[in-house]
């Protein structure tokens, strides 16, 4: 039985331009949004101290309201767990999850 030339397959020649036509796509969407994060001048590095100000609020504010419900359960109602570490962990929890979207979501801008 003789052997067939897979290169000379058509299905394999239609997948292969399949793929380079997706490749060609989206080489063309990174180009196209490195040029717009190019003419975006406005975003200079107080911009980026900004976000970074941002993220870092982001975080601090729900462990500190965690951390402050936690130490007022604790005076009212104190028991055997530990409220105020238990709700400061749920703080920084939702914390880095709002700061991973704000972040995310500058991305994905970008």
């Amino acid at each position: 039985m003789p052997k067939a030339d897979k290169g000379n397959h058509p299905q394999s020649t239609n997948q292969s331009s399949i793929r380079n036509r997706e490749l060609e796509n989206l080489l063309q969407k990174k180009v196209d949004r490195k040029l717009r994060s190019r003419q975006h001048e406005d975003r200079n590095i107080l911009f980026w101290m900004g976000m970074f100000g941002l993220v870092g609020w982001s975080i601090a504010i729900p462990t500190l309201i965690g951390t402050g419900l936690g130490v007022m359960i604790d005076k009212r109602w104190p028991g055997p767990a530990s409220w105020t570490l238990m709700l400061l962990m749920a703080g920084i929890f939702l914390g880095c999850l709002s700061a991973w979207y704000w972040i995310k979501q500058e991305i994905h801008h970008d």
